[in-house]
């Protein structure tokens, strides 16, 4: 199925950086650069791609710094992901946080580029971010309410069955891994109104055995002590895993049909 994509920038966080999905070399990879492979494969053209996204910023400072630079290279596609670093905080405000957003999306379709817009995974699992969970739930109506009203694509990835599974995350629970990623890119296709590489690209993974009580408590534990407590630390030291990093990708590079690892040299296109 051909489209009419072939200049497409990613704006977000961590994820669409692609943090905890590494290709050969130790590169952040992720769902975004899959997404580039994928619309290369299906328009049997090369695809410009750029990723501004940095780890750990808000969305604030995600429009703020990636905004600007995104519009500079004239994209006709544009994926906006951002609110997740909000929402773990407990005085963000969706509300605020979606208005902030439409704002963005206004000057994007203004500018004649289609927006592909991502929206926050049910944590209702997760034995902490669990509390998170009505915020979320009210950013992403927001969020789904808004791109309606402006003509713009969801990643619908609080609907994914298949990311209710913690063997599509990394073991802090926060960041997806490589076959995380490679779903999220699927429901990224399949909400521009593309064909998936499969059918199932959704359905869940057999069920796991389960851990036996002693196991789960090793398994939260661990989890508190090498993932939990350096994040609460970070907030009270007021930094950011994302501190004086730069864009993954500034500039365009090319993104040819069949070139298999999305995350393959780092070719520049104008």
């Amino acid at each position: 199925m051909s489209h009419p994509w072939r200049r497409y920038v990613a704006l977000g966080d961590s994820l669409s950086e692609g943090l905890q999905d590494l290709a050969a070399d130790g590169a952040p990879r992720g769902w975004a650069d899959r997404l580039a492979q994928g619309l290369a494969d299906r328009c049997g053209e090369d695809v410009r791609y750029a990723n501004l996204a940095i780890r750990g910023r808000l969305l604030r400072p995600i429009l703020d710094e990636q905004l600007e630079p995104a519009l500079a290279l004239q994209p006709d596609l544009v994926s906006l992901w951002g609110g997740g670093n909000d929402l773990l905080r407990p005085d963000a405000d969706p509300d605020a946080m979606a208005a902030v957003l439409e704002e963005a999306v206004v000057t994007l379709r203004a500018s004649g580029a289609d927006v592909l817009i991502g929206l926050g995974v049910d944590p209702k699992d997760s034995p902490v971010i669990k509390l998170t969970r009505n915020r979320v739930a009210v950013y992403n109506l927001n969020l789904a309410t808004l791109a309606d009203r402006h003509g713009a694509h969801l990643v619908n990835t609080w609907g994914m069955r298949s990311l209710r599974d913690w063997r599509m995350w990394d073991a802090d629970r926060l960041h997806l891994n490589s076959e995380g990623h490679r779903r999220v890119s699927q429901a990224a296709l399949v909400g521009l109104g593309l064909d998936p590489d499969s059918p199932d690209w959704d359905t869940p993974l057999p069920p796991a055995t389960p851990l036996s009580r002693r196991e789960a408590m090793d398994w939260n534990r661990i989890w508190v002590r090498d993932h939990l407590a350096p994040w609460i630390g970070r907030r009270f030291r007021r930094t950011s895993s994302g501190h004086g990093r730069a864009p993954k990708q500034a500039t365009y590079r090319l993104v040819s049909p069949g070139g298999g690892d999305p995350a393959g040299p780092r070719q520049q296109a104008q």
